[in-house]
Order: C-alpha cells, then structure tokens, then sequence
C-alpha cells in the first residue's frame, strides 16, 4: 500500500509543471529518440542555440501524442521507459535535474489538433495557449501497397477475404478511413479470418500495408516501410480522390503527390495527403526574448538541417504559418525584421 501511495506520488510529481530553464539559458526542449523527426529536431535546436549561449537541455522521451500536452502544461519530463526497438544509445535516459518542459518538437496536426481541442485531443480542453516558433519542412506521406504475389491491385478486392493488414509506420489515423471507405474495418476483416495490426508476424506475412512513411530512414516511424520495400515485391495503390481529401480533412494533412523513388517500387507520382511540417513550438507565457532568440538561431543555422537522416528544410515563406496556431511575438518580430511576413 505504501509503495503504491509512493508511485503515484512520484508519478504526479512527474507531470506536475515545474520551474524553467530559460532564466539560466538552459531551456528544456521536449523531444523524441535521436532516430526520430522530434529527437533529430531537438539536437538541431541545440546546436542552433550554443553560439548564442543556450545550453539546451533534451528531453529524449516527451514524444508521441503527449508531446503538446508536455508543453502547453509546462509538465516535467515523464519517467524513462526503454524501448526495445530502439537502443539506449539513441534513446538515451534523461539527464537528472531537467526542469519543466519550455518548448519542443511536434508533427503539424498534432500541434493543430491539440490547439483546437479536436483529434486526440477532443477530451482535452482545447491548449489555446500553444504558440509556433518555427515550422520546418519535412513531408511525411500516406501510402497504400499490396505484395505483388496477392494480386491485389485495388482495396475493393479485400471485402469478405481473410487478407492480411499491416499497419505500418506513423499515419495509422488514416488506417480506419481508408479501410471504412472499402466497407471495411479492423473487425470485419478480422471476422473474415484476416488480420490487421504490425506485429513481427504481420511484418513477415502480409497482403496489404497501409500507413505513413517519409523518405528511406532508419526513423522508427517509417523503418518498417524502408524494410518491406526491400524485402518484398510491392505494388503500390491509387487512393480515390473523394477519399484522399476525407483524410486530409479529417487528420489535418494536406494533399500531396508521393514522389516517384521514394521507395522500391513507387514508379511513379502517387497523390496522397502529406504531413508537411515539424514544428518547433512554445507556450504564450515564454518570454518573447525567448521565442526571438530561438527563431535567430534556426534561421541564421540553417546549415545544421543538411546533417541530419531527415529532409528537413527551412522556407522562409512557410516557417511563420501552422495553419490558425498563432505565433510566438517574438519569433513575428524576427520574422517581420528579416521580411519573412508582413
């Protein structure tokens, strides 16, 4: 009973908001493993900031949808919990003493999502206090592929058969949409004698893959998609209009044409919907001196995006806009200094 009573203290003590870093120029930064678009993001934002005196701090787990919880509630860093997937060496503990959260990384819906209080995020109050300091390009794409042996060469093929799903990579919000347009669902195929879901088996023993992957990485979220393209033969699918713009409404993406080479057997263009930025991204309560500093930073360092295992790339037309999230005042000061928006 103690020990309970202890874990959910410590437990609470973890999410509760803490003090700040900034003061001392040592912010906290909530990021994701180093293979990841957030983590490699973090070690950028690092980077950018060490000539200008910060000593950014990472917080190498503050990912996945919590990621704009983490900031917008200035909460500490949550326990370390290994991944498997990932080696420590990537993923590596937090060092001991960070602080709360000042600001991080996140995929452009989410940041989206969590302002309105829509998405994974309608049970929330709506984080009207988040506010962008930079959108930084980085295409994500939903894609669709049968294994050529199945001849499957349109999803309408799959109704009432016992296909094999494979849910691969990040995007798997589009995964429901995609089967419901069918007249399927993760329990129909299942009742057919199918199976839907990613687990080694699938990964080995599948007829259709459905997800979202970026450019040929060893990133966790699309690693699966570099090794299935690979290792088998894969017809990539046409998605119907109707339904390409019903999921880039629904999951906040854009539409988008998936290039041709982005993996073996993509032989060309493909539309799709795309998540088109990772943001780095603040609370409204972080001092504009702050915000300013860090767009700087990204801006005149532009060169450490061109080192890293992602696309990453700064547009100066699109680095001030994530859709109606507002804009830090001191990253739109710099941004009008340097004529990057009226």
């Amino acid at each position: 009973m103690v020990r309970a009573v202890i874990s959910l203290f410590l437990l609470a003590a973890a999410l509760a908001g803490g003090e700040s870093g900034i003061k001392d120029k040592k912010p906290v930064f909530g990021g994701a493993c180093r293979l990841c678009p957030w983590g490699a993001m973090a070690e950028v934002v690092q980077a950018a900031m060490k000539p200008y005196g910060y000593d950014v701090q990472i917080c190498y787990n503050c990912n996945a949808v919590d990621a704009p919880r983490i900031v917008g509630e200035a909460r500490m860093p949550p326990p370390y919990k290994p991944d498997p997937a990932v080696p420590e060496i990537l993923a590596p503990r937090n060092a001991p003493g960070l602080g709360a959260i000042d600001f991080g990384a996140t995929a452009i819906q989410f940041i989206r999502a969590a302002y309105r209080g829509t998405g994974p995020y309608a049970k929330d109050k709506p984080h009207s206090n988040l506010r962008l300091i930079a959108n930084i390009q980085d295409p994500s794409y939903v894609l669709a592929a049968a294994r050529t042996s199945s001849g499957i060469t349109d999803l309408a093929q799959l109704r009432g058969k016992p296909v094999r799903v494979l849910t691969a990579g990040i995007g798997g919000d589009a995964t429901p949409l995609i089967l419901a347009h069918y007249g399927l669902s993760k329990a129909s195929i299942e009742a057919a004698g199918g199976a839907v879901g990613s687990t080694p088996a699938l990964r080995e023993n599948f007829d259709i893959a459905i997800g979202g992957a970026g450019p040929m990485t060893t990133a966790p979220e699309w690693r699966i998609w570099t090794e299935i393209s690979q290792k088998f033969d894969l017809t990539f699918l046409e998605l119907p209009e109707a339904l390409l713009d019903h999921i880039a409404k629904t999951t906040e993406q854009e539409r988008g044409i998936i290039p041709a080479g982005l993996y073996r057997g993509i032989d060309r263009p493909i539309a799709t919907t795309v998540r088109t930025g990772t943001v780095v991204y603040t609370r409204d309560d972080v001092p504009e001196s702050f915000a300013y500093a860090v767009a700087k930073a990204l801006d005149e360092q532009q060169q450490l995006f061109q080192w890293r295992h992602l696309p990453f790339s700064y547009n100066a037309h699109t680095v001030s806009k994530a859709y109606e999230v507002p804009l830090h005042p001191g990253a739109a000061r710099y941004y009008r200094q340097m004529g990057y928006m009226k």
